[in-house]
């Protein structure tokens, strides 16, 4: 999400952003993180995080990411994006 975003990039970043809590955010937020891997704005430790939780809903990847110091990369992204 550095450069200018797409309407794809925009669905997936609402997507990865889901708040914890809400059924099946946590398989969403992966699929919106294999996304994200893909077009490189995400590293392999990261998304494996975001695969961990993909069943386990009510858990914050940022927090998460922050607990093990994974994704530090990532998280300045969702600081700035507002994730």
């Amino acid at each position: 999400m550095d450069e200018e975003p797409d309407s794809e990039a925009l669905v997936q970043w609402e997507i990865i952003t889901l708040p914890p809590g809400i059924d099946w955010s946590g398989r969403a937020r992966y699929g919106a993180a294999m996304y994200f891997y893909a077009r490189g704005d995400m590293d392999a430790p990261t998304l494996e995080v975001y695969r961990y939780l993909a069943r386990l809903d009510a858990e914050a990847p940022a927090d998460v990411l922050r607990r093990y110091r994974i994704g530090g990369n990532w998280l300045e992204k969702l600081a700035r994006h507002g994730g």
